[in-house]
């Protein structure tokens, strides 16, 4: 029962921090555009994450700018705290039974494939635009979570909670994707070595049971620096230490400690307003200096624009449709046929995810990842509005007229 009441805490918290996030989300994307449209302000910004920060101790170093620190370093914190939610829920919450995954992780697979689809269709010709397939299949939990929190108590539970498992689930097919499509084309094979012997470590520590954070954290620094270098995405090496820190240990006194939760409840704070803002502000400053409409139909932002928008709510509630007509599953409970529809809607909100990834798939290239921001925002902002009128007008009706069971 204690444990019960436990979690129920900890998705309380989850709400409370993902939703206030998505309003800070929102205002360090609305400064970035403004910094770097604002003549006085544009070199400035520029200037701020292009500025290299670095260290030398004997024959380690690193020297980047400051935006790479931040999509490469603290994005691998990001990526931490997803992954302890996501080994939380699947082995005791929302997702440690099928029957409680299945929904959403259909759901989820169809809103990541339809969207990669409609991108690729407008972007199939061309070699060097096609690598941002996956750029619309993400979702910003954080963000969706933020306008869903805007309608408060008129919402069901049960939808707020297969929202935040199709999330969460959609975060894992974005750490997939980005350990198999988005690593580096030259890999250094000594500093994978070296990154195979701090995930032995960390193996070893697992299977001992032992509880000490500090340590995890210490090899954990070690092994992201390391697979850094080995030209391996650097964010997936939270997704490592993720997996070995260990979700429950019993002393010798019978004491249970919990460093897993302990972890995800110290970061997340820092994740949902530290990180995520930062990130957001960092990668959001859409350049308007030579934007004409023209641009809007280009392959790379329609075919993002596009895939959020339409992607989204299409591949969600059609894949969630067929399983619960098809008696795999059932409808969430209290909730609508048009509400589910609404949640499909509002997964068309990728923004720090479809931003990050696009900062991946077009390194480097100025001109791609301006139109991939431009795509970005256009689809996000239009799922965020449509999807939260559909559920204000789908809450009114519920009111009105009360679904039978």
């Amino acid at each position: 029962m204690q444990r019960y009441f436990y979690v129920q805490h900890i998705i309380r918290e989850f709400f409370r921090l993902e939703s206030a996030s998505g309003i800070l989300l929102f205002i360090a994307g609305l400064f970035a555009l403004i910094m770097n449209n604002t003549a006085a302000l544009s070199g400035y910004y520029q200037a701020l994450f292009d500025a290299r920060i670095g260290f030398h101790i004997a024959s380690f170093s690193l020297d980047k700018p400051l935006i790479l620190w931040i999509n490469d370093g603290l994005m691998a914190i990001f990526f931490l705290v997803v992954s302890l939610e996501l080994k939380r829920e699947i082995l005791e919450g929302r997702l440690s039974r099928f029957s409680q995954a299945l929904l959403p992780g259909v759901a989820a697979i169809g809103g990541m494939l339809v969207p990669a689809l409609i991108y690729f269709s407008f972007n199939s010709v061309n070699p060097h635009t096609v690598s941002g397939w996956a750029i619309p299949s993400a979702t910003d939990i954080a963000f969706s979570l933020g306008v869903l929190a805007l309608l408060g108590t008129r919402v069901p539970i049960s939808l707020k909670l297969f929202l935040m498992a199709l999330a969460i689930i959609d975060d894992l097919g974005a750490i997939i994707i980005i350990a198999l499509f988005y690593s580096g084309d030259h890999l250094h094979l000594d500093y994978l070595y070296f990154a195979a012997a701090m995930i032995g470590i960390l193996w070893i520590l697992n299977r001992a049971k032992f509880s000490n954070l500090t340590v995890y954290l210490i090899i954990g620094v070690i092994l992201w620096y390391f697979v850094l270098k080995s030209g391996v995405h650097a964010t997936l090496a939270g997704v490592i230490i993720a997996i070995f820190i260990p979700l429950y240990v019993t002393d010798s006194d019978g004491y249970e400690h919990r460093p897993s939760r302990v972890l995800e409840g110290t970061l997340h704070p820092w994740v949902a307003f530290g990180i995520m803002p930062l990130f957001a502000f960092a990668n959001a400053g859409v350049k308007f200096d030579g934007l004409s409409l023209d641009i809007l139909f280009e392959s790379i932002p329609l075919g993002i624009a596009l895939g959020l928008f339409i992607g989204k709510q299409v591949g969600v509630f059609s894949f969630t449709w067929l399983l619960i007509k098809s008696g795999f599953a059932k409808l969430p409970s209290g909730a609508t046929w048009l509400e589910v529809y609404g949640i499909a809607v509002l997964c068309g909100i990728g923004f720090t995810m479809s931003l990050f990834i696009g900062s991946l798939a077009f390194h480097g290239e100025s001109t791609y990842l301006n139109e991939v921001r431009l795509g970005v925002l256009i689809g996000s902002t239009s799922s965020a509005i449509v999807g939260f009128l559909i559920l204000y007008f789908a809450a009114k009706k519920r009111d009105q007229d009360p679904p039978n069971f």
